[in-house]
């Protein structure tokens, strides 16, 4: 009798209430738990980025291609007349002063539904834009490679470059290495903040090769930038190279801005 006695009062006192340090140490545990779930959350939701992004990239390369198709082999114009400075491979405007409208752009009729550059998810293009004017605004965050392919250039003497022609892209069938020269890559440019920019500038000025230019491309997918091909493909490059040349107040390293590659020249950007 005793025995189940003693029984019946352990059972009936085993449900209890949980006690102030075991709440604590749950609180705990759970908030460890989400601390290391969400730089994995982090990541993939910045991967899901980078792939849209990607396929921006390939869509405009497609429309560059279906260009081509119709006019004769040759590419789209980068900034035809630049010095006038009214045209973009991304948009039109009627006055120096005003942003480019993306619905007159050389590549719209080939864009698909919606006629514009899709914009990348990673870049704060509207922040921007309130911040630059609305400085190459429409571009999607992308740069196109403007030196060798938004433009005719002729080759003088040892990479050196001159304009032949400004009005119309390059002939197609002087790529000899399209699976390594760029089309278009993520793209921005360092002034005094972060702006829009839609050329993807080569290491050298190609009109004067021992220039260097201000780089453009920018690595904002986990310190890579996607950069499309003139084959058709699309991959992820890191930045090897970067300079300050001084000319604008910002250091554009600061905001993942330089060059990819393992050389110190053109060659992932000119023809040859």
């Amino acid at each position: 009798m005793t025995i189940r006695s003693h029984s019946i009062r352990t059972s009936t006192h085993g449900s209890r209430a949980f006690t102030l340090i075991e709440i604590v140490v749950v609180i705990g545990i759970v908030a460890m738990l989400i601390s290391m779930l969400l730089p994995s959350l982090s990541a993939a939701r910045e991967q899901a980025k980078a792939v849209v992004c990607t396929s921006n990239i390939r869509q405009i390369m497609l429309a560059n291609e279906y260009y081509k198709d119709d006019y004769r082999g040759v590419y789209c114009p980068g900034a035809s007349d630049f010095r006038g400075n009214l045209h973009r491979w991304h948009g039109a405007r009627n006055d120096r002063d005003e942003p480019f409208v993306s619905t007159q752009g050389p590549l719209v009729p080939y864009l698909g539904a919606g006629a514009a550059i899709r914009q990348c998810p990673t870049f704060p293009a509207d922040e921007i834009a309130r911040e630059s004017g609305g400085f190459e605004r429409g571009n999607g965050g992308y740069g196109y490679n403007n030196a060798f392919l938004g433009m005719q250039v002729n080759e003088v003497s040892a990479n050196k470059y001159e304009v032949t022609n400004d009005k119309a892209g390059a002939m197609a069938d002087r790529i000899r290495r399209p699976a390594k020269t760029v089309m278009f890559t993520d793209a921005a440019f360092a002034a005094s903040r972060l702006i829009e920019y839609s050329f993807a500038t080569p290491r050298f000025h190609p009109q004067y090769p021992r220039s260097r230019p201000v780089p453009s491309i920018h690595f904002r997918h986990h310190q890579r930038a996607n950069v499309g091909w003139c084959d058709g493909h699309v991959d992820a490059q890191p930045m090897t190279y970067t300079e300050w040349n001084r000319l604008y107040r910002a250091d554009p390293k600061q905001f993942d801005i330089g060059w990819f590659g393992e050389t110190d020249d053109n060659r992932l950007f000119d023809l040859k």
